[in-house]
């Protein structure tokens, strides 16, 4: 059996490796474990550890790793000295991470300085912001990389990263998004008790480059909201330097009829209401990657976004207020049309399963080389 360490720092993270941790838990070639940290363990943005253990993976461990939004540092070196003691105790043939948080850099960080093969979901990526240092960072330490489309793939061989050691899966959550089990919308509202039919889905997260300005931002976007004539749907935004602001602007509609308010939100029941919702908007990865595959509008707010893959038909406006209330009046007249095999096609879990049955991905080499691009 080979032993397989996921790492999880978010809701966000854990809704892509989902799919990819069932299908191997469900294996009997792999023992699983499912280290579980972050956000996650955070009270203030709904303890989302429930959601995981609700999963009844066969081995969950959970350390909490939080220190403060401005030491995202020290969060990073709590995180190695908890994820490098249970590596210890699993001795993991394999770990799995995704994305760009500082848990993930952690994880890719323990790994390659213990001589432990590590496998990065969704590398070669532009998320900008400091996220995108991260996800390079941790694509240089990885051994094994899973990746959502071809253009991922050229940025990582053009970062000097062997071809052979690059495998083409999609975007994992895809899987979810057009699974036969999503709940219904109807019992997706009751259980949230949201008692509005049309609704927008506010995603708002911090800038970390933008930190100093983020009071300011949040507070003409809640001004915005409460502009229009629309219900909204609000999550909080994650943990990251500046999310404090976001956070206490949204006290100002906390009884506002017109908002429902959640810290988080369990990754289907998201789904759910993404798809059925008239629009989204804020600065999230889910109005880039998740939304254009259901065909919502999107307004897409600021900088935080601006290096993604942004192939969809969206409507881009920087943090002024105005300009906001004018891109709420004029999306629900925005026609989009679904997009189609930009990141997979909903087999991604299939084809990470595969890849691991196959003898060649074990054979690949823990001392890294660098492959030169002949120019």
């Amino acid at each position: 059996m080979k032993k397989i360490l996921f790492l999880t720092g978010t809701r966000a993270d854990f809704g892509k490796i989902k799919s990819l941790i069932s299908i191997l838990d469900n294996h009997q070639k792999f023992e699983v474990f499912v280290f579980v940290t972050g956000m996650h363990l955070q009270n203030e943005y709904g303890y989302t550890l429930i959601e995981i253990e609700r999963c009844n993976f066969k081995n969950v461990h959970s350390f909490e790793n939080h220190t403060h939004e401005t030491t995202m540092d020290l969060t990073l070196a709590k995180t190695i000295v908890g994820f490098s003691s249970y590596c210890k105790t699993v001795k993991p043939d394999l770990i799995v991470i995704h994305g760009d948080r500082v848990e993930t850099l952690a994880g890719a960080i323990v790994g390659s300085l213990n001589n432990i093969l590590v496998a990065h979901i969704e590398g070669g990526e532009l998320s900008g912001t400091v996220d995108e240092l991260i996800r390079h960072s941790v694509t240089k330490l990885s051994h094994i990389h899973f990746v959502s489309n071809q253009e991922a793939k050229k940025r990582l061989l053009q970062m000097g990263e062997v071809k052979s050691s690059i495998y083409t899966i999609g975007s994992p959550d895809i899987d979810i998004m057009f699974s036969n089990t999503l709940p219904t919308k109807q019992s997706v509202k009751e259980y949230y008790k949201i008692n509005f039919e049309q609704y927008g889905i506010v995603m708002f997260h911090p800038v970390t480059t933008e930190a100093n300005q983020m009071k300011q931002y949040s507070e003409d976007f809640v001004d915005s909201l409460l502009d229009v004539d629309e219900n909204f749907v609000v999550i909080f935004p994650n943990n990251d330097l500046g999310s404090r602001y976001i956070i206490n602007s949204y006290l100002k509609i906390k009884d506002n009829p017109k908002f429902r308010i959640f810290p988080s939100l369990r990754f289907e029941y998201f789904l759910v209401l993404l798809k059925n919702a008239k629009f989204i908007i804020g600065n999230s990865s889910a109005g880039i990657r998740e939304a254009p595959y259901y065909g919502i509008p999107i307004i897409n707010i600021g900088t935080r976004q601006q290096n993604r893959s942004l192939n969809a038909d969206i409507i881009n406006v920087d943090y002024n207020k105005d300009n906001i209330i004018k891109a709420l009046h004029s999306v629900t007249f925005h026609k989009t049309c679904p997009v189609i095999n930009d990141f997979g096609n909903g087999k991604s879990a299939e084809l990470f399963l595969n890849f691991l049955l196959s003898t060649k991905i074990w054979e690949i080499n823990h001392q890294k080389e660098f492959k030169n691009i002949n120019f």
